[in-house]
């Protein structure tokens, strides 16, 4: 076995022994999902390049009404990924774009909490099941998050014509990619050896590097959260991946966390990963200076700072 699957397999399969659908959070979406009815979007050969945009980036002073939505998307014939996806039904157009990744045998539903506040802080959400790490995925195969950074990439390819059929919906120039677990894996690659230069920012939630391949392109803000107590993916693991970081980057860090609580109703993780996304696809001031504040409110987790 080559080395490079033998090392991705074991971590894999550590991950695999520690997760189980009972593990996952059992948020789900309060408004039910709606089935798209625009035409499949035909995939692209390659991503393009962030186009300059000359929209208002002024983020949104209240908490915006949102809407659910479900896409039939697929990359090639054989990688089914229905992509749930929640955006803001008033506010100024464009949006910025997040495109989620769930954790071994998840799926979007499970991380509704957050993702449903993102999208009512000014962002287009979306977040894909991917065909062999899902929950109750017919061929379960941890081996294939490796293959997940390709699907995110195709994901926002489609996003984005899918933003144009729906009145511009979605900023080309501000996109970023954001996973838990496994989909913080899928993250990382997305910033190192399948990087998508479309990404402006990146949030990694208990994730960490499978591969000692640097991170590259253009530099992107990076936020990760580690809990301190995750068993699954060891906190030092996930601060090695923060420190292999050298763009501007911060680190929030739950005392008393472990792997799966961060993805529920827990504030200091909400309200700090939707500052840092304010601020980083928004050009939010305020946001930027209440992020110590939100992350450290109540004593739960202590905040690193190098954006």
């Amino acid at each position: 076995m080559p080395r490079r699957t033998h090392l991705i397999l074991i971590v894999l399969l550590a991950l695999t022994a520690a997760c189980s659908p009972g593990d996952q959070p059992a948020d789900g979406p309060t408004d039910p999902p709606t089935r798209a009815t625009s035409a499949p979007v035909a995939p692209s050969s390659a991503p393009a390049l962030p186009d300059k945009s000359d929209a208002p980036r002024r983020a949104p002073a209240e908490t915006l009404p949102i809407t659910t939505r479900e896409l039939d998307l697929q990359r090639g014939k054989d990688r089914p990924l229905p992509t749930t996806v929640w955006y803001p039904t008033s506010g100024e157009k464009p949006f910025p774009l997040i495109v989620f990744s769930h954790g071994l045998t998840s799926e979007p539903e499970a991380y509704a909490t957050i993702l449903r506040a993102w999208a009512k802080a000014g962002f287009v959400v979306a977040a894909p099941a991917f065909p062999h790490t899902r929950y109750r995925a017919r061929d379960y195969d941890p081996l294939d998050v490796i293959n997940q950074p390709a699907d995110v990439s195709e994901v926002i390819t489609r996003m984005l014509a899918y933003g144009k059929e729906h009145g511009d919906l979605i900023d080309p120039a501000r996109i970023a990619a954001a996973g838990h677990s496994a989909g913080g894996i899928t993250t990382v690659g997305l910033f190192s050896g399948t990087r998508d230069a479309r990404l402006v920012a990146g949030v990694v939630l208990s994730g960490r590097q499978v591969l000692p391949v640097p991170f590259q392109g253009r530099a992107a803000p990076m936020l990760f959260v580690h809990g301190k107590l995750d068993k699954t993916v060891p906190y030092a693991d996930g601060k090695a991946a923060y420190d292999a970081v050298r763009w501007p980057k911060a680190l929030l860090t739950v005392t008393e966390g472990g792997h799966v609580a961060l993805t529920k109703d827990f504030a200091p993780v909400i309200a700090t990963t939707t500052d840092f996304l304010r601020y980083t696809l928004y050009g939010d001031a305020t946001a930027r200076g209440r992020l110590k504040r939100d992350a450290t409110k109540g004593g739960l987790a202590t905040l690193t700072d190098k954006l």
